[in-house]
């Protein structure tokens, strides 16, 4: 079984990977999107989304913990979505995956993410252009929801994905409307596994170690990604593998405070009280003491009067 860690736009950064990984228990991370829109991304725009492209060796970008790192590229034209998969692999990225998935208004509104499930014929042409620019031997994969409105192309938008050769394909078990709203239809990836012969990595309310057992057994799949719920549970993956417990609340306040020394990118005095607000409110819905620190923090705006009540 692989656990992945998902991709989240302003929360699962390089940062979080790093203290996450360290943690232990996931097989790859997949980065944030890079917008992709009508030309090649500059090095230096790759390397600040992805730090870990920069100290990349023969074996490729990793975490600090020697976890994998795949940058995920989110666009829709064809061609220069080959031409900036060609890069990252060429920086170092393990592989590069696809974002047919994203539900932003302003990313569907710009022609990117979810909005692309309404055309199977689109995804077809966009990894076969990827495949075509990369390796033979590099791993394309690409993650999908169940569909825009609804769920009548999910099985031949995954169809027409792995007919253009991706290597795997990651399903969020809802469409783009039903957003991150209960329930997490599981049943659908199996219905979408029946129907292709790539493997398929099941996401969606994926918590706990009973939810990742039941969506493994309504899916199908062996491979799980996890995104909200590495953020509730920071060692959430050792769980799911029931090679640990969970983690007890001094230890997740020791992970607290070690993110307040993290380098960051842009001014740390913005960054750090946003983001671990931000983090905190999952946290608080596995430990009722995140809730209690929250209340602490919620008014405090730097990271120095975070630390200190740390």
């Amino acid at each position: 079984m692989r656990v992945v860690l998902a991709p989240m736009e302003g929360v699962l950064d390089h940062i979080m990977r790093d203290l996450l990984t360290k943690i232990g228990g996931y097989d790859h991370c997949v980065t944030e999107f890079v917008r992709v829109v009508d030309q090649l991304i500059s090095d230096r725009a790759y390397f600040r989304l992805c730090p870990e492209l920069k100290n990349a060796t023969a074996y490729g970008a990793t975490t600090e913990a020697g976890t994998p790192v795949r940058v995920q590229l989110l666009g829709q034209h064809p061609q220069c979505m080959a031409d900036n998969a060609a890069k990252v692999l060429e920086l170092g990225s393990h592989g590069v995956d696809i974002n047919f998935g994203c539900p932003a208004k302003m990313v569907n509104k710009n022609c990117g993410g979810a909005v692309l499930l309404k055309d199977p014929e689109n995804l077809y042409r966009i990894v076969t252009a990827v495949k075509a620019a990369v390796p033979h031997d590099a791993i394309v994969s690409a993650k999908i929801r169940l569909g825009y409105e609804d769920k009548m192309l999910a099985i031949e938008n995954a169809q027409a994905i792995e007919a253009a050769g991706a290597s795997e394909l990651t399903v969020h078990a809802r469409t783009k409307l039903e957003g991150y709203r209960p329930p997490a239809h599981w049943h659908w990836i199996a219905k979408i596994k029946q129907n292709i012969n790539i493997p398929v990595i099941a996401n969606g309310d994926i918590f706990t170690l009973k939810e990742a057992q039941k969506c493994r057994e309504i899916s199908g799949c062996n491979d799980i990604m996890v995104g909200r719920g590495a953020l509730m549970l920071p060692n959430l993956a050792q769980v799911i593998k029931q090679i640990a417990p969970a983690i007890p609340w001094y230890e997740v306040q020791a992970l607290l405070l070690k993110y307040t020394e993290c380098e960051t990118y842009g001014d740390k005095s913005k960054y750090y009280p946003n983001r671990i607000k931000q983090w905190l409110k999952y946290l608080k819905l596995q430990y009722v003491e995140a809730d209690e620190l929250f209340q602490q923090v919620r008014t405090l705006k730097t990271a120095e009067a975070i630390r200190e009540l740390l």
